[in-house]
């Protein structure tokens, strides 16, 4: 129900006079010396309300129905308000799911669903024992006399100057209302309690009933009491006219979005006795057709929704039967449950759009990974292994190879210019080619975990995604340099001595065969030319061969080694990613679920 601020200057008490310009009083409404007011407020114990009180002096015969006395010495025990287990629930799922989501939505998003936990915490501690009805309708409904029909006593003014009823009136069938009233904003000197009916408990014990000014009033302050008390009170009753039923501002402004509230709803077609023959049904017929497009529920064969009734409040014909309705309605003392219940169903349809999603929702396993691979690849952990695997061959071939071989490779490498030697890339560009990467990594990992999210959350993650990626590329080149290949020479085999003793000795055979042979050239030595060139052959084919080999047997072990600081610079570059970008990530889609689960405990209890 439309819930509208207060003006606390419009409810404030009012001096008499004031009341009597309200109500048109003419001569009645010329203020009073002040002398004459305190006498008269010093020397009788009944109201006075000005006009309407002579009227009703008038009419009743000198009867006159009491205001509420708020002087009793002993105000009456109030029974505060028990909200079921299945509301309860759902109130306090809405309040974690407010505090829950306090810092990722606006104030403007979440201030239908304050509001409703503010008034069902009002109310709760307010009466239980009593139901607070409505009457409501435009202007020349009749819903004053209406009132008065159901109060049996002439309470509320009635005419044909319009608006009649410039204020809202109450009217308690029992003790213990004051503070329902109060919260209305309705004053004292505009309470009022019925006539007794003498045979006994009356059937309307614990209702509330309060008129209130017209709907469709030219008076803006008019409209501010409805707006504000119809967010307040546990019932309507809606009074149309033949005329009037089908009024759009009537279906468009109140009926249409109170259709969650069908159950704490009556519309009672007034003024029947104007209607010839079967015109009345014809007419209540055509109400209950716009009440179905307007989305209400009828109550109908036995379900729960809307009452709908034809009478007539001048001759009284169909007052007696909604009189019955509403004691009934008045004694299950279900209404302010249904109407904060219905108050949490509208919260929970408005908040839909930011909480509800029809796509599963996350980051998989297989996003986290490709996350992580993009991030080792910005870091070059796939170039590193292979330069460490580069690295670790090139010490192998040193030390395994001939020192022939090695000192042409010296050679050449002396030999080499150095400005053929410079990268095609400088530093700077790969620098920022890495940073790219990274960024690209953090926008689709973002991108991913916020499809299927709505707005705000989609925007929560992603906002969380880019505060993690600030600094990631600096922490990425640090880990670089802490996990890559170890300075030094990589760590040698078991084998690696033997293989270098090995080359050593077909280096020695080589030296051998070659002083034997200048040995017999110079003559030192005798002729004898088959064990030198044997020891020779022996040694520089032997030389070549052993580090062929030992090329061979070092594959493995420098794949390995690559591989294994490929790995390091990876799970560097996954943790600082994990830790910097994919858990406040997943922080995020955390809260999210915790908070579509409260959602789901608002929305699916009341389903």
């Amino acid at each position: 129900m439309t819930v509208t601020d207060q003006d606390p200057t419009e409810h404030a008490d009012q001096p008499d006079d004031d009341v009597h310009n309200n109500n048109g009083g003419g001569a009645a409404g010329r203020r009073a010396p002040d002398g004459e007011r305190a006498t008269r407020a010093d020397s009788t114990e009944t109201w006075d309300d000005g006009l309407i009180a002579r009227r009703v002096a008038e009419t009743a015969e000198g009867d006159r129905f009491p205001m509420t006395d708020n002087r009793s010495a002993a105000p009456p025990t109030v029974t505060p308000l028990v909200y079921d287990g299945s509301l309860r629930s759902r109130l306090e799922a809405l309040r974690e799911l407010v505090g829950l989501s306090r810092t990722r939505l606006d104030s403007r998003t979440l201030s239908g669903a304050g509001r409703v936990l503010d008034e069902a915490s009002a109310r709760r501690r307010l009466s239980g024992q009593h139901t607070v009805v409505a009457i409501a309708g435009a202007t020349g409904s009749g819903k004053s006399q209406l009132f008065n029909a159901l109060a049996g006593v002439t309470i509320s003014e009635t005419g044909v100057r319009r608006p009649t009823t410039a204020a809202p009136i109450a009217c308690s069938w029992s003790d213990g209302a004051a503070g329902l009233i109060e919260r209305l904003g309705i004053p004292p000197r505009l309470r009022r309690r019925p006539l007794p009916t003498g045979d006994g408990e009356s059937p309307l014990r614990g209702l509330v009933l309060v008129d209130l000014p017209d709907h469709d009033s030219a008076a803006v302050q008019h409209r501010r009491h409805v707006d504000r008390i119809l967010g307040l009170v546990d019932a309507v009753i809606w009074v149309v006219d033949p005329e009037k039923y089908a009024d759009a501002v009537l279906h468009e402004r109140y009926l249409r979005p109170m259709a969650a509230h069908a159950e704490v709803m009556f519309v009672v077609l007034n003024q029947v006795d104007r209607l010839p023959g079967e015109a009345a049904e014809q007419v209540l017929d055509d109400l209950r057709r716009l009440l179905d497009e307007d989305g209400i529920a009828l109550g109908e064969y036995g379900e729960p929704g809307t009452t709908v009734l034809a009478l007539s409040a001048l001759t009284g014909d169909g007052v007696g039967e909604l009189r019955e309705a509403l004691g009934q309605f008045v004694s299950e003392r279900g209404a302010a449950n249904r109407r904060i219940s219905a108050d949490v169903d509208i919260a929970a349809a408005r908040l839909w759009p930011v909480y509800a999603t029809q796509r599963r929702t996350g980051l998989s396993e297989q996003a986290r990974e490709e996350f992580s691979d993009q991030l080792a690849d910005a870091v070059g952990a796939t170039a590193a292994g292979e330069a460490a695997e580069r690295a670790w061959l090139r010490n192998a071939n040193r030390a395994c190879g001939t020192p022939w071989l090695r000192l042409w490779r010296w050679y050449q490498d002396r030999g080499e210019p150095t400005t053929g030697r410079l990268p095609s890339r400088t530093q700077a560009d790969e620098e920022a080619t890495a940073r790219q990467r990274v960024e690209q990594a953090v926008r689709t990992v973002a991108d991913r975990a916020s499809a299927g999210l709505p707005a705000p959350w989609a925007q929560a993650v992603r906002e969380a995604a880019v505060r993690g990626s600030q600094g990631l590329p600096e922490a990425l080149d640090e880990l670089t340099a802490r996990a890559g290949v170890p300075a030094g020479r990589p760590p040698r085999p078991g084998w690696w001595p033997v293989a270098v003793l090995i080359q050593a000795c077909m280096t020695i055979l080589q030296f051998l065969g070659g002083l034997w042979l200048l040995g017999q050239i110079i003559g030192v030595m005798a002729p004898n030319l088959g064990v030198p060139v044997l020891l020779m052959v022996i040694g520089i084919v032997g030389g070549p061969l052993i580090e062929w080999s030992c090329r061979l047997a070092a594959r493995g072990p420098a794949r390995r080694y690559g591989l294994e600081a490929e790995r390091r610079l990876r799970e560097a570059a996954a943790g600082c990613g994990r830790a910097r970008v994919l858990d406040p990530v997943a922080a995020e889609l955390l809260r999210y679920q915790e908070v579509r689960e409260q959602f789901g405990r608002v929305v699916g209890a009341g389903r």
